[in-house]
């Protein structure tokens, strides 16, 4: 079984909490998922947790799917619709926690503001998490090779996830899938229904 790489820490993205010290949450990934240096697709990918991988919910942005997480070797920001916890003794998805949750609000990072994106294309559209496919060397190889503007989409991209109709696919030579690089990152799409099935990493 291959091992995730969990997030190092970042430099400047050490993050400012608000109101009294709190209890850190336990929180799992429910696929395999980004560790991001900030709160938004446009922050640079800086670890993954895996499926199933536990991680220490630190707290999430007001009014934003954007949570900060943390472990021994450092902090990071991860999208919350692929997080469960424990809520009142149920497994839930952290963006569908009860509203008496009582998950603190924290503080974007500072310098945020600085990193920005012309805009977005529309969202990724969450999906039901599922098993990625094992690409041939060639696509993967084609793909790396040949770069395409990245789109940035609202959201996190996950396997599963499907991509909306605003977002060209590329096509692969010899190849039943499409690529296309949403938040700075490629990955292989089924065409007929816009989902991810493949994430480059």
């Amino acid at each position: 079984m291959k091992t995730k790489l969990l997030f190092p820490a970042v430099a400047g993205a050490l993050l400012a909490f608000s109101g009294p010290s709190f209890a850190d949450v336990a929180v799992q990934a429910a696929t395999d998922l980004n560790v991001r240096a900030g709160p938004g697709p446009q922050y640079p990918v800086v670890g993954v947790i895996g499926a199933g991988q536990a991680t220490t919910l630190r707290g999430c942005l007001e009014s934003s799917k954007w949570c900060s997480v943390a472990d021994s070797g450092g902090e990071g920001w991860v999208y919350s619709d692929y997080l469960v916890g424990d809520f009142g003794g149920q497994q839930v998805v952290l963006s569908a926690r009860p509203a008496d949750s009582g998950i603190v609000v924290v503080d974007p990072p500072a310098g945020g503001a600085d990193v920005v994106i012309d805009g977005t294309t529309g969202a990724i559209i969450a999906g039901e998490a599922m098993p990625a496919i094992d690409p041939p060397v060639e696509v993967r190889t084609y793909v790396t090779d040949n770069r395409i503007e990245p789109v940035y989409l609202d959201g996190e991209v996950v396997v599963g996830a499907g991509l909306p109709d605003t977002v060209e696919l590329t096509e692969i030579p010899d190849s039943e899938y499409r690529y296309v690089y949403v938040n700075g990152q490629p990955v292989l799409v089924e065409p007929s229904t816009r989902r991810v099935v493949y994430v480059m990493r």
